[in-house]
């Protein structure tokens, strides 16, 4: 068997195993969930298992670094002739609406578990801090287009409309009869209100 077709079953052999982990977090919990549980969702033995993660926390860390991936390529693949805004509503109707419930469903999970637990807090953090850089990056290349002015805080909006996504997740988890899209227009008016030069008087008083 040759090296490449050996490496590219290794990679199918984990993306296998985290999805069972994955469903097996959203299914009983990240401490209600043994090892033996993923084991017998991803149909192998625990030593096998061991070999590509070691822990749960690894599990953790592989799904985290699995989405980030993810994230990474849809921020780098943007259209930004389409227009900024157009861009925001884009990522907003995506990850609003159109992620899979089992996904939102983990996250939440996640973010749970990073109050209790160092390794899965430091985990959630540095996506965290990954998306935090992307959104900037994004709005810098809005405002060098023109789209936005140039003196606006984008770190600071970049953290609330998080925050706002955060929230959209942890509704979309709890209430079954909640419509994330009727949400997706509300968010775009916070987002346009936010990325917009505030009055001369505030930045004369802010000073």
């Amino acid at each position: 068997m040759s090296r490449a077709v050996n490496v590219q079953r290794q990679t199918d052999r984990r993306a296998e195993i985290l999805a069972a982990a994955q469903r097996c977090f959203v299914r009983s919990g990240f401490h209600q969930t043994s090892m033996q549980e993923i084991c017998a969702e991803a149909g192998m033995s625990p030593g096998n298992l061991y070999r590509y993660f070691p822990s749960k926390e690894s599990l953790i860390a592989g799904i985290a670094e699995r989405d980030r991936a993810e994230v990474a390529q849809e921020f780098a693949s943007v259209d930004m002739s389409r227009g900024l805004f157009a861009v925001l509503e884009g990522l907003a109707q995506h990850h609003f609406t159109e992620r899979l419930d089992e996904q939102v469903k983990l996250c939440t999970e996640i973010m749970s578990e990073a109050r209790r637990h160092p390794e899965i807090a430091r985990i959630s953090a540095a996506f965290d801090s990954d998306v935090k850089k992307w959104l900037v990056d994004l709005f810098k290349a809005g405002a060098e287009r023109g789209d936005i002015p140039a003196d606006i805080d984008f770190e600071s909006v970049a953290v609330m409309l998080m925050i706002i996504a955060d929230g959209v997740w942890w509704r979309r988890a709890l209430d079954p009869e909640f419509k994330p899209a009727a949400q997706v227009p509300i968010f775009m008016d916070i987002a346009r209100h936010m990325l917009r030069s505030p009055p001369a008087a505030v930045k004369e008083n802010a000073s």
